[in-house]
């Protein structure tokens, strides 16, 4: 018997299609009873996020956010991918990075990461914290190099550490044509890290061996980390890899090799952040911007970008680094459904020295977990067709574009670097993003949100010196916090406790305690304690209660009815049991004698710092 459905509707009848205009009506209605009054456009604009490099992200993204058509997996541009199925037909290459000096420990990482999950070795050789060239073949011992892949990481001079790689190649019996990896050969990179001047003629030479006698080689690095880690927005630092990447393209085509050749040579290197929309923007324009300058260079085949990503190094914490895998998961998922080629994870523990065994089987598992049980690497560019990300992609890749531009008018990447132009611009970028740090509009957990201020510290031992002075600054999101806590430990060292701040709380619990907790968290982020016992103070018990404390401030924390009602005596009480500073949770108004007030949007590090300096918290 066949049922029918009431009033002859099928099932399959589609419901309606709200307008745009009906869900912006449904916005105004809720950001009314948020007590905005928002109309229009005006309404949609208020759910907005901005993000760096002028880019806007809208609450909302229809079929009408048109963008260039973005091609099909593995063709020109290539936003979609390099390749038809994706990273490779088993997921990403899983590259750990290695910084140890003794071979020998070295050897036992590198055996002990391969043998559990890793499919390519980055290695740093030479320098102050890279094995030495001499121990590299005893670092790569029992290492089967037909199998795994070598990316070198050799610094200013890489010849030598080149020269001894090539040689266990050979010493070993491995086929020219079974050699995969990359040599990382970087002179513009190795000149923004060190201030140097780049070295042309050594990229030339080994870019020209690797064409005509190791073809799955690859001889040079377009390396964008120098440009990230000195604070660049995405746009920069997709605009500084094309500078590097065109610079190099003159060097080898005017040194015989075709386009195709010379392109054939790079793999461009980016790091991956925990905003995952951005970093798989950033890896589907870089591969889409890297096409139009193979199409222009008449050779659209070969502009197909071979991506080596990183998980931020900049967005690693030193407090509470456990966090620090959740940041890394993130990355790893960003890069992976970006189309990175090979990814690396570094280590939860990366800012605080030498990761441990542990730390590193984490980072390994990251990719693992992702390609092997959230299948990631199944389905070739899973967010392509998103109409957000790919009105973004396209946003970044007009902003990119617009930089490189400006670039090359200087005189290029080289001439960029050597008047400053390039340091300047980074400079300027982090100065505005620090801003929104110290404010906290880019919060930071574990470090400027829910800092665990009696956390038992990770220890770790320590890495190799940096790079030398000249090149550009290295910089960190959690940097301004860190010196406030780092204040805060000292103190505690010299005198046993850390600076103290009483929460003079009035009122019941269910008034007081989201103006509470803002203020208790806004002062650990700096390593202040707060002390919020008892639960609620008025005018008769504050001052008791400030006295057992053993604070020397406080910090009224109720609503603005309250703080009328009670704020100024209740503030007279703290001063005259000796406070010396009286803050209040809550915007500047006309209720209580507040010394200084802490809300939503003020400059937390400002604020903190000058209570530290006030306090002789040296």
């Amino acid at each position: 018997m066949t049922v029918q459905p009431a009033d002859g509707l099928s099932p399959a009848t589609e419901f309606p299609g709200p307008s745009h205009d009906q869900w912006q009506s449904l916005v105004e209605g809720v950001l009314r009873r948020s007590g905005k009054d928002f109309r229009g456009a005006a309404a949609e604009e208020a759910l907005s996020t901005a993000l760096g490099d002028g880019l806007t992200v809208r609450p909302l993204y229809t079929s009408a956010d048109a963008s260039p058509d973005p091609g099909l997996p593995g063709f020109a541009p290539f936003t979609r991918g390099s390749r038809v199925t994706g990273s490779t037909a088993d997921g990403w290459d899983v590259r750990q990075r290695h910084e140890l000096a003794d071979p020998v420990r070295l050897n036992e990482a590198v055996l002990g990461d391969l043998e559990n999950g890793v499919t390519s070795l980055w290695l740093a050789v030479g320098g102050p914290g890279g094995v030495p060239v001499s121990g590299l073949a005893r670092a790569l011992e029992g290492v089967h190099l037909d199998l795994a892949p070598v990316a070198l990481d050799a610094g200013v001079d890489p010849g030598p550490a080149v020269r001894e790689l090539l040689g266990l190649y050979e010493a070993r019996g491995v086929a020219k044509g079974a050699v995969r990896g990359s040599l990382g050969v970087d002179p513009l990179g190795q000149s923004a890290r060190t201030g140097t001047e780049p070295e042309a003629a050594s990229a030339v030479h080994w870019a020209r061996l690797c064409s005509h006698e190791y073809p799955g080689l690859r001889a040079l690095a377009v390396d964008a980390l120098p440009y990230h880690e000195a604070g660049g927005s995405a746009a920069e630092e997709l605009g500084l890899s094309l500078a590097t990447g065109v610079a190099y393209l003159r060097e080898l085509t005017a040194a015989g090799l075709s386009v195709e050749e010379a392109c054939a040579q790079l793999e461009f290197r980016y790091a991956a952040t925990a905003d995952q929309f951005l970093t798989i923007a950033k890896l589907r324009a870089a591969r889409r911007l890297w096409a139009r300058v193979a199409e222009v260079c008449g050779a659209p085949a070969a502009g197909a970008q071979r991506q080596h990503a990183v998980t931020s190094p900049v967005m690693m914490t030193r407090r509470d680094p456990w966090v620090n895998m959740l940041r890394t998961t993130l990355a790893c998922l960003g890069a992976g459904v970006g189309g990175a080629e090979s990814v690396t994870v570094l280590p939860f523990d990366h800012s605080l020295g030498l990761p441990d065994a542990f730390a590193r089987r984490i980072a390994r598992n990251t990719s693992t977990i992702l390609v092997e049980e959230s299948h990631l690497a199944r389905v070739t560019d899973p967010a392509g067709g998103s109409w957000y990300v790919e009105r973004l992609t396209d946003e970044l890749a007009a902003a990119a574009w617009v930089f490189f531009q400006e670039v090359e008018k200087a005189g290029g990447q080289a001439a960029a670097l050597r008047s400053g132009m390039v340091r300047e611009r980074l400079a300027a970028t982090w100065a505005a993003r620090s801003r929104d740090l110290a404010r906290r509009k880019e919060p930071v957990t574990g470090v400027s949100e829910f800092p665990a201020l009696h956390e038992r510290p990770v220890e770790r031992e320590p890495a190799p010196a940096g790079p030398p002075a000249g090149g550009l600054p290295r910089v960190r999101r959690d940097e301004a916090f860190e010196a406030l806590r780092a204040r805060s430990d000292a103190h505690l060292a010299a005198t046993g406790s850390r600076p103290r701040v009483f929460m003079a709380a009035l009122g019941p619990a269910s008034v007081h305690t989201a103006r509470a907790s803002f203020a208790a968290n806004l002062f650990l982020s700096g390593g202040i304690e707060p002390v919020h016992e008892p639960v609620s103070v008025d005018a008769s018990t504050a001052a008791a209660a400030f006295e057992a404390s053993g604070a020397t401030i406080a910090c009224l924390c109720s609503t603005d009815t309250l703080y009328a009602e009670q704020g100024d005596t209740v503030a007279s009480a703290l001063r005259a049991a000796g406070a010396e500073q009286i803050f209040l949770a809550g915007r500047p108004g006309e209720y209580a004698g507040a010394d200084v007030h802490v809300f939503a949007g003020c400059d937390v590090v400002a604020v903190l710092s000058s209570e530290l300096d006030r306090m002789g918290v040296a």
